[in-house]
């Protein structure tokens, strides 16, 4: 199949390259950044426009709401180079919102529109072992199933489209505040004089534990947090539930609390540290580090 792709960040490289070795032909659009292992690799077009021309199946991972429209929908963007039966995959974290807006522009132009943001962070992409929420019709789904089972394990077809995207945010809210959670334990066991490395092994083994607990956990103690997922990013996702959550009445105190945790670590200088790095903030305000800094 010739797939287009946009987007080949942290997430999207890795996971262009598992559609390359499963046998697919992908064209990504020009880009000063483009590297000369990517262009040895994958087709490359003139724009965004242009790769949809050519692609019967077009992926997109960007960062942020304002990206995906702009990649769809701006000068030289996706909508222009569709034609009937093609389908777009949004496999960004953006607005739910939106994202029925997005299908909805794309639906009139005869085409099929999945949003199917993922969950794993970069070592998931790069074990092709994401989990994948989607949104939208069967047909689609179906169409586009081999393509996620070369990128990811856990693949769910949630609802309409918008569905994929909300079930992110049900993830990035989950994932935020047992971060924020693994934090206060951590640092809480350090000040008492307690090893945090033992507390974390201890508590391992019993109903506290988490893949959070278990990777983030030692982030925090080892004092390693390059990215993986930058706080920024997570911050953005966290925006995104709250806004979510006001045009639906709902309250999210602890997600709004973690949120603002979130921009501390990002006004003082920590946007793009792992969002393991959210201890930073809770450190602060101990005036106590969970452990020393590496090195």
């Amino acid at each position: 199949m010739k797939i287009g792709f946009i987007g080949l960040g942290i997430m999207g490289k890795p996971m262009a390259g598992h559609l390359k070795t499963a046998g697919h032909e992908i064209i990504v659009p020009e880009r000063r950044s483009l590297d000369a292992e990517s262009r040895a690799a994958f087709t490359v077009a003139a724009d965004a426009a242009a790769v949809a021309k050519a692609a019967e199946v077009i992926i997109l991972i960007v960062p942020d709401t304002p990206d995906v429209e702009a990649a769809l929908f701006g000068q030289g963007g996706v909508a222009a180079g569709l034609s009937a039966g093609k389908l777009v995959i949004d496999m960004s974290s953006i607005s739910p919102t939106a994202t029925k807006t997005f299908a909805e522009r794309v639906n009139a132009l005869g085409c099929d529109y999945l949003d199917a943001p993922v969950s794993g962070g970069e070592v998931g992409a790069k074990q092709a072992s994401l989990t994948i929420m989607v949104g939208g019709e069967e047909a689609a789904f179906a169409r586009a199933k081999p393509l996620f089972e070369a990128m990811g394990k856990n693949i769910t077809l949630v609802g309409p489209n918008g569905a994929g995207q909300t079930t992110k945010v049900a993830n990035q809210i989950i994932v935020a505040l047992t971060i924020e959670a693994v934090g206060e334990a951590l640092v809480f066991a350090s000040k008492a004089g307690a090893d945090p490395a033992k507390v974390r092994q201890a508590l391992m083994g019993g109903l506290a534990t988490s893949r959070i607990l278990e990777l983030h956990g030692e982030r925090m103690i080892k004092r390693t947090f390059n990215p993986g997922f930058r706080i920024v990013l997570h911050q953005k996702d966290l925006n995104l539930a709250l806004t979510s959550a006001k045009e639906l009445g709902v309250a999210l105190p602890n997600t709004a609390s973690t949120q603002q945790l979130f921009s501390a670590c990002i006004a003082s200088g920590g946007g793009q540290l792992d969002h393991s790095g959210l201890v930073k903030a809770l450190e602060l305000m101990a005036a106590h580090p969970v452990a020393p800094e590496a090195g």
